[in-house]
């Protein structure tokens, strides 16, 4: 793996001389660069969470700015969309004037629009200020992820600091909904967006003192078309993939995705005549970077697609409340912030290819024990196999982030991060909408052979659409036609999480096979992504500003 895109390999003897001269100029982070973690994890957090925390709201938020069915989704969707669309552009941006004023820039944004949002006075209103949310919100985690890797020079440091902001986010997805329920409970719906503005504001104070400047001193003028065409490739894409997980494979899906690979097609040849392209594709011709890439992907992919059943299957089979649901998920959340803070301690003593492999095939075992869960009992199954899931990938994550970030020029790392968010968020929306249809297609089909007699057409067509409209459905009918209809649509949902539970675990051992053949050459003390020579601008803020 070279030091630089379009280096020459470095050899061993560079190598080793490298290493020697790393270990008395790189200085190990202090009590400064701790502090400035725990700010960034905060951010992430608070990023990771506002992707939930409206969920519970929307009950409540419906019956006041009563939204059509249309802006509810544009409601619930678009702060997801543009944060996928905008991670490239904004890790380039930082790149360009600074990661650490883009920080602030996108953390002063965020915490103003979030006030904006609280006091919505309509659906309108609402949706334009998640809009505004979305781009703000999607300088995080490329500014956070690229600022750790200029903030810690020591690889044993930087893989706990990498740990640390893997588990930020999966924190925040968890207590999302906690901390949304405990609002409701007592204030408006608004409330729930609130709890931004301590957060940035903190961040806002704190990050000029604790957190360091770094950009590209050579960096070109960003090219307004190059941003605007990968956004709407992204979006595009993400939207068509969408639509796949809400109804199915169909004409106009196929038709919107292959939209959005056109413009992403059109925007890749753009990147090959530019001087100072959006990407550096020389990025994808390191080896190490693509099979990270692809395996962050593809573990994304596993572990949203198999949480989704698992959310649906505690409420509407085990007939758990929200907040009941959301308390017994804390374990796999507790899971991955375990595996995420003690893993630095041991990857880099283990070869990468055999690290990755023996930890996706632990997940792939997880994701079959899910095959044992029943429709009567299932409770500790699902909770100690999503424990294991989450465990096994907490490695994973790690590694892969700091090999991908790690390939990368250190003045192309914030490019590097918003790369590795955008394909976690593409892995993320097609294990939704694969593995969604996968699994609705078998309820469709147990459902439409077993369904019970006596029921009418529309109550028929409303259990066959999906779980949830089958059990408002049986509370309808009589109690003997309700419970038969229970019993056969809960059956056909479980033989759909059995079924993709399998396909999961299948992927994640292709995944397993993947990066064992492709990382096989990497050795142990080579999986450290390689650093910087020593640069005065880490060292002092504001040579890095004057530059």
């Amino acid at each position: 793996m070279s030091s630089q895109v379009g280096e020459r390999p470095i050899t061993n003897d560079h190598k080793l001389r490298r290493r020697m001269t790393l270990s008395i100029d790189s200085p190990r982070a202090g009590r400064r660069e701790w502090v400035g973690l725990g700010v960034l994890a905060l951010a992430c957090l608070l990023y990771s969470m506002d992707l939930t925390v409206l969920h519970l709201a929307v009950p409540s938020l419906s019956a006041t700015l009563q939204p059509t069915s249309a802006q509810l989704l544009w409601i619930i969707d678009i702060y997801g969309f543009l944060v996928a669309g905008s991670l490239i552009t904004m890790g380039t941006i930082g790149d360009r004037i600074g990661r650490r004023r883009t920080l602030m820039i996108g953390a002063g944004a965020f915490g103003a629009i979030s006030l904006v949002a609280a006091f919505s006075v309509n659906a309108e209103m609402l949706i334009a200020s998640r809009f505004v949310m979305g781009i703000a919100g999607a300088t995080l985690a490329p500014s956070t992820l690229s600022l750790i890797f200029t903030m810690f020079q020591d690889a044993k440091q930087r893989s706990l600091a990498v740990g640390v902001w893997i588990a930020s986010f999966s924190a925040g997805g968890a207590i999302g909904p906690l901390i949304g329920g405990a609002l409701l409970e007592y204030f408006w719906w608004g409330s729930v967006f609130l709890i931004a503005i301590p957060v940035m504001a903190l961040l806002l104070i704190l990050g000029p003192r604790v957190l360091p400047e770094y950009r590209d001193p050579e960096a070109g003028r960003l090219d307004v078309a190059s941003a605007v065409m990968s956004l709407v490739a992204i979006l595009v894409v993400i939207y068509g993939l969408k639509d796949i997980a809400q109804d199915g494979f169909g004409p106009a899906a196929v038709a919107v995705i292959a939209t959005g690979l056109g413009v992403g097609f059109l925007f890749v040849r753009r990147q090959r005549r530019l001087e100072h392209p959006l990407i550096d594709l020389r990025l994808f011709q390191i080896p190490a970077f693509n099979a990270a890439l692809a395996t962050n992907v593809l573990t994304i992919f596993v572990a949203v697609g198999y949480f989704l059943f698992i959310a649906q299957y505690l409420q509407l089979v085990l007939e758990l409340s929200p907040l009941e649901a959301g308390l017994w998920s804390l374990p796999s959340a507790a899971g991955f912030i375990i595996g995420s803070t003690t893993a630095p301690r041991f990857i880099h003593r283990i070869r990468p290819a055999r690290l990755l492999g023996v930890s996706l095939s632990a997940a792939a075992v997880g994701l079959l024990a899910l095959t044992q869960v029943g429709t009567g009992s299932g409770l500790g199954v699902i909770v100690v196999a999503s424990l294991v899931i989450s465990l096994a990938l907490a490695p994973v994550f790690i590694l892969t982030t700091e090999l991908i970030v790690g390939s990368a020029p250190p003045e192309r790392a914030g490019a590097a991060s918003g790369i590795s968010e955008t394909a976690s968020e593409f892995g993320g929306a097609m294990g939704i909408a694969i593995l969604g249809s996968i699994g609705t297609a078998i309820y469709r089909g147990r459902v439409a052979s077993d369904i019970p007699d006596g029921i009418s057409s529309g109550a028929s067509e409303a259990a066959l659409d999906t779980l949830g409209g089958a059990v408002a459905v049986a509370e309808e009918l009589p109690v003997e036609i309700g419970t038969a209809l229970l019993a056969t649509t809960r059956e056909a949902f479980v033989s759909g999480l059995h079924v993709s539970s399998v396909i999961a675990a299948v992927i994640a051992l292709g995944a397993a096979v993947l990066v064992m053949v492709m990382l096989r050459s990497v050795a142990a003390d080579e999986s450290e992504p390689p650093q910087p020579e020593p640069d005065l601008r880490l060292a002092d803020p504001g040579l890095a500003e004057s530059a």
